[in-house]
C-alpha cells in the first residue's frame, strides 16, 4: 500500500485515508465488485479516481448530471490527472479526439452520461478501450424505490455486460435498505463487498421552522451570516428565480440555478459560486450534485424536499470540510399536498411509493424526536440521542420537547400489528386501532379483532406518532420486501409478554399559524423578538389609552411582529412595515420608534437597513387606479370592473391600501348602500371592540342585519378616520 499512499500524497496532498477510503480502495485496485454507501463530504470521488490512476486503462465514470462531471474534471485536470468527458456538450470533432485519445491510452478517467452510454457508436467505441473498470455514481438513481429514479440507470448493466466482464463500484451518498438490496440486485452484484460508513454528520446543525413569514426569517439569517456561502433549494424554477431576485434586491450576492437557464449562464452561476464571486446559489435539486465546495456554512429548504432521501443529500452539501454546517427546512403540509398532487398521472406503483416517501418526509418534520435519529434510523442505522450535541445539536435535543408515559400505547400499537400479521402499512394499523370500519378493513375482517377500536380515544396522528417512535425503538421494523409494511420485531413480541415502561415523546403541533420555537443558534426561529413584541403591545395598550381608542386601531399585531423583526428606528422605516404607512407614523409613531431604538442600543441589534424585506417586484399599479377612482368617487362595482377584479378581490386591495397607512373616502359609497343609524352602530362597536375581526362583528351585529362586504367596508372608512 506504499505506492497507493505515496500516489495519494503525490496527485491529491493527503497523508491520510478516511474512514473506509483505503478497504475501498483495495477493493476495487484487486478487481472485486465493490458498493460504497457513504455520505457525502466523506471523501467518496477518491475511492474511484485514486485506483483509476494506479490500475492500467481507463475507468468508465457514469454520472447523471452533466454539472457534475464538468466540475470533478476540471479537478482532476488542475490535478494534473487526465480526466475527460463524453457528453451532449461535445461537438462532433471534441466527441473524436475524446474517444481517439481514450483508445491510445491516455485518459484514465473518463466520465459519461447513462444516456451516452445507450448509444450503439460509444458502446462500439468503448469496446475497443482498456477498461479497467467501471464507477457508478449518485448508485441510487437505479432504484425505483430512491429519491432520483432514472429509468436510464436500470439498462446500465446489460450494456457493461456488452463491453465486457469488467468490475464495479456503485457509490451513493443516501440509500436506505430497501433501495440498497435493488442496487445490487439490478447490478447483478450481490456478491459485492459492501462498504457502508455512518451517515451521522456530527457537524451539521439540523432544524425545521414553520414556513411562515419565511422570505424574512431567510433574509434575517443570511444576514446573520454575512459573507458565508449558502444554498437555498426550492423546488420549481418560478420559485428560484423569485428567491434569487429577492435576496439581491436586498443586497445579498446571490444567483439562480435551474434547468431553464440558458447553460452558458448556468455555469456562470455555478462557477461564481465556487469563485465566491457570489454567496448564495439559489437553486432546484440539481444543483449540488458532486459538486466539492466544502465551505458551504448553510442550505436551507425554502420548499419541503420530496423525500427524506433527497432531504439528507442535500444537507450533506453543508460543512463539507467538517466545520460548521447549518440545515434550516422550512416546512408546510401545504407543500407536501402539492407534492402529492404533482404525482397524479404517475403509474400507481409510482404514484404510491412517492406517497410513501412524502409521509416519511411529513412524519420527519413534524416529530419531536431528535431529528439525527430520525434519518440514521430511516437509513438503516441506530443512533443514541444521547449523542447529540457532543459536537451539533439538532433544534429538538437543544430544546427537549414534552414526554409522557407511553407504556399502554405501545402495547395497542404492538397488539394490532401482530394481529394483523404484520402484514399491513401504518394507516392500516391506524385504521384498525381508532376503530375505522371502512371497506378495506372489513374485507380483512379486522374490525372482529379484540384490539379494533381501542384508541378511540385519541387523533390518528397521535398513533402515527407513537408507531414511528415504536420504529424508532427497534419494537417495529419496516418490512424491507414490502414499501410501507411494519412488522412486529423479538424485542415487540418480548414487549408484550413482559410490558416495561417506555417514554414517548409529544410530537409538535404543527399547523401553519402556528410560530417556531426559539432557535439554538441564539437568535429566535419566529420572524420576530418576543421581547420587543411584548414591549410594543404595552405601549400600544397606553397610547390607544391616551387616544380613547381600541389598541388595533393605532396598530395591529402583525405590524408589531413586523416592527419586532426589522427594528425600524427612522420614520421612513416605521412607514414601510405592512399597516403602518406614513399617515400612522406621524399620528403614532414616535413613542414607538423611541422605544425600538433603546431597545436595539441596550441589546447590540442589527436594525431594519439590514433586514427589511424589499420587494422585487412593482405590484402598486391596481392601487394607485383603485385610489384615483375612489378620490374621483367612483362606483365601487364599476371600479372592480374596469380592474378586472371581482368585488371581494378589490375590497381586499382596499382593506391592503387602508393598512398600508393610505386614508381613503368611502362615504359617497357607503351612503349609497347603508343608511346613517346603521353606520352609526357599525362605528360604535369598532370603537369599543376589542378586535376588528369582521367574523366577531358578525356575531355581535347580526348576521342576519349586516353583509360582510358592507361590514368590510365599513371597517375601512372607520380605520381611514381613526388609525391614518
Amino acid at each position: 500500500m506504499d505506492k497507493v499512499r505515496e500516489k495519494l500524497k503525490e496527485v491529491f496532498g493527503y497523508t491520510q485515508f478516511r474512514g473506509n477510503q483505503e478497504k475501498i480502495i483495495t477493493n476495487v485496485m484487486n478487481g472485486r465488485n465493490t458498493f460504497v454507501i457513504m455520505p457525502t463530504g466523506a471523501g467518496k470521488s477518491l475511492c474511484y479516481q485514486l485506483p483509476a490512476l494506479l490500475n492500467e486503462g481507463t475507468a468508465i465514470v457514469i454520472s447523471p448530471l452533466i454539472a457534475l462531471m464538468k466540475n470533478q474534471v476540471d479537478q482532476l485536470n488542475a490535478f494534473g490527472v487526465n480526466a475527460r468527458f463524453l457528453n451532449s456538450t461535445l461537438t462532433k470533432t471534441e466527441m473524436n479526439r475524446v474517444k481517439k485519445d481514450t483508445i491510445d491510452g491516455n485518459v484514465k478517467l473518463l466520465y459519461v452520461a447513462p444516456e451516452s452510454l445507450t448509444k450503439e457508436e460509444n458502446i462500439n467505441f468503448l469496446k475497443q478501450a482498456n477498461i479497467s473498470f467501471v464507477a457508478i455514481d449518485e448508485a441510487h438513481c437505479i432504484s425505483e424505490w430512491g429519491h432520483d429514479f432514472r429509468p436510464e440507470y436500470r439498462r446500465i448493466k446489460p450494456i457493461i455486460s456488452q463491453i465486457g466482464n469488467i468490475p464495479i463500484i456503485a457509490l451513493t451518498a443516501t440509500a436506505t435498505p430497501k433501495v440498497q438490496l435493488d442496487i445490487q440486485k439490478n447490478l447483478q452484484m450481490e456478491e459485492a463487498d459492501a462498504f457502508k460508513s455512518s451517515f451521522n454528520r456530527e457537524n451539521l446543525y439540523y432544524e425545521v421552522r414553520p414556513k411562515k413569514e419565511a422570505k424574512k426569517q431567510v433574509i434575517k439569517f443570511i444576514k446573520e451570516h454575512k459573507g458565508k456561502s449558502g444554498i437555498i433549494y426550492c423546488l420549481s424554477r418560478k420559485k428560484v428565480e423569485e428567491i434569487a431576485n429577492l435576496l439581491k434586491v436586498n443586497d445579498i450576492k446571490a444567483a439562480p440555478y435551474h434547468a431553464g437557464l440558458d447553460p452558458s449562464e448556468r455555469m456562470k452561476n455555478q462557477d461564481d459560486f465556487l469563485n465566491e464571486e457570489i454567496d448564495v446559489i439559489v437553486a432546484t435539486i440539481a444543483f449540488g450534485m458532486g459538486i466539492d465546495k466544502p465551505d458551504v456554512r448553510y442550505v436551507i429548504h425554502y420548499d419541503t424536499p420530496k423525500s427524506i432521501e433527497g432531504y439528507y443529500q442535500e444537507t450533506g452539501r453543508a460543512g463539507r470540510d467538517g466545520l460548521e454546517g447549518n440545515c434550516i427546512l422550512f416546512y408546510a403540509y401545504k407543500d407536501i399536498i402539492k407534492l402529492d398532487k404533482f404525482n397524479k398521472d404517475k403509474p400507481v406503483n409510482e404514484r404510491e411509493n412517492a406517497r410513501l416517501l412524502l409521509e416519511e418526509m411529513a412524519a420527519y418534520a413534524e416529530s419531536s424526536v431528535c431529528r439525527r435519529k430520525q434519518l440514521l434510523h430511516y437509513f438503516g442505522e441506530n443512533y443514541n440521542e444521547s449523542q447529540c450535541g457532543k459536537s451539533m445539536w439538532c433544534d429538538i435535543c437543544k430544546f427537549p420537547p414534552e414526554t409522557f408515559e407511553g407504556q399502554e400505547y405501545v402495547e395497542v400499537v404492538l397488539d394490532a400489528v401482530d394481529s394483523t400479521k404484520s402484514r399491513f402499512e401504518v394507516k392500516h394499523v391506524v385504521d384498525v386501532i381508532t376503530g375505522k370500519e371502512n371497506e378495506y378493513v372489513q374485507s380483512y375482517g379486522h374490525n372482529e379483532l379484540e384490539i379494533f377500536g381501542a384508541g378511540t380515544d385519541e387523533t390518528e396522528d397521535f398513533w402515527h406518532s407513537v408507531i414511528r417512535q415504536t420504529l424508532l425503538g427497534g419494537y417495529l421494523e419496516k418490512d424491507i420486501d414490502k414499501i410501507g409494511v411494519v412488522k412486529i420485531t423479538k424485542k415487540g413480541k418480548d414487549f408484550l409478554k413482559t410490558p416495561h415502561s417506555v417514554i414517548l415523546i409529544k410530537d409538535k403541533e404543527f399547523d401553519e399559524s402556528q410560530e417556531a420555537e426559539e432557535s439554538p443558534q441564539g437568535s429566535t426561529s419566529k420572524a420576530y423578538d418576543e421581547n420587543l413584541f411584548d414591549i410594543l403591545k404595552r405601549l400600544r395598550k397606553d397610547v390607544s389609552k391616551d387616544k380613547n381608542l381600541p389598541p388595533y386601531v393605532v396598530f395591529q399585531d402583525p405590524s408589531l411582529e413586523e416592527m419586532a423583526t426589522i427594528y425600524p428606528t427612522t420614520r421612513e422605516e416605521l412607514a414601510r412595515v405592512n399597516g403602518v404607512g406614513m399617515g400612522k407614523v406621524n399620528k403614532f409613531g414616535k413613542p414607538f420608534i423611541d422605544a425600538i431604538k433603546k431597545y436595539v442600543e441596550e441589546n447590540d441589534i442589527m436594525t431594519a437597513s439590514d433586514v427589511v424585506v424589499k420587494s422585487a417586484v412593482n405590484k402598486s399599479k391596481t392601487k394607485i387606479f383603485i385610489i384615483q377612482k375612489i378620490d374621483r368617487k367612483v362606483d365601487l362595482e364599476e371600479i372592480a370592473e374596469s380592474a378586472g377584479l371581482s368585488f371581494s378581490e378589490l375590497i381586499d386591495e382596499i382593506e391592503h391600501i387602508c393598512y398600508s397607512g393610505t386614508k381613503l373616502n368611502l362615504n359617497y359609497y357607503i351612503d349609497s348602500i347603508m343608511d346613517e343609524e346603521r353606520q352609526q352602530e357599525v362605528y360604535e362597536y369598532f370603537l369599543t371592540a376589542k378586535t376588528d375581526r369582521i367574523k366577531d362583528a358578525l356575531e355581535e351585529l347580526g348576521e342576519d342585519e349586516y353583509d360582510e362586504e358592507d361590514l368590510r367596508l365599513m371597517r375601512v372608512k372607520f380605520l381611514s378616520e381613526y388609525a391614518n
